[in-house]
């Protein structure tokens, strides 16, 4: 039998309030009586990576190899418009603001890592926390909402997504959003 290593009553101590402040934080919604919310919405986000208004560029990429959208292994960061509406001056809700990862070796997968800043005056300092892997060329893909804060707070949910234009040739798109997000 091997020897046992010693655990300081430090480290205990230290994995205790952990947990403590894990039950805490998790139990806070439940012991002020708060019911879950359901929140759907729909927008669209405007990524153009050429033009006058460009909102997505490649920051990083495979070095023998030409970084865009399509090409394994680039990365780029966004900080695209999300309006209600199709046309790129309709009224904006918010951002997103992230980046996005070719994560598949034939550039069909983009994983995302973005962050729904709302700036419309109903979620004004809110976010929503969204990652997943969005299959650029399927018709419908679905990325998880995994946090959210304000008046998202422990948000959880999915949203669908359909590019409703997509310009390859100028790495232009419009992605159509269809959000269900439950929090408190």
């Amino acid at each position: 039998m091997a020897p046992s290593t010693p655990v300081s009553m430090a480290a205990k101590l230290s994995l205790l309030l952990i947990l403590v402040a894990v039950l805490v934080i998790g139990s806070e919604a439940i012991a002020q009586g708060r019911k879950l919310k359901e929140t759907k919405m729909v927008f669209y986000m405007h990524d153009y990576e050429t033009g006058t208004n460009i909102s997505a560029i490649p920051v990083a990429g495979n070095p023998l190899k030409k970084w865009f959208i399509l090409e394994f292994g680039t990365i780029i960061a966004i900080d695209d418009a999300a309006t209600v509406a199709f046309e790129r001056n309709s009224t904006e809700i918010g951002r997103l603001q992230g980046m996005y990862v070719n994560s598949a070796k034939d550039g069909t997968d983009l994983h995302w890592l973005v962050s729904l800043v709302f700036t419309n005056k109903a979620y004004n300092g809110s976010t929503l926390e969204i990652q997943g892997a969005n299959r650029e060329f399927q018709k419908y893909r679905e990325v998880s909402v995994v946090s959210g804060t304000g008046l998202f707070r422990f948000a959880r949910g999915y949203a669908t997504l359909e590019t409703v234009l997509l310009d390859l040739d100028n790495l232009n798109a419009i992605v159509r959003w269809n959000l269900t997000v439950l929090h408190y």
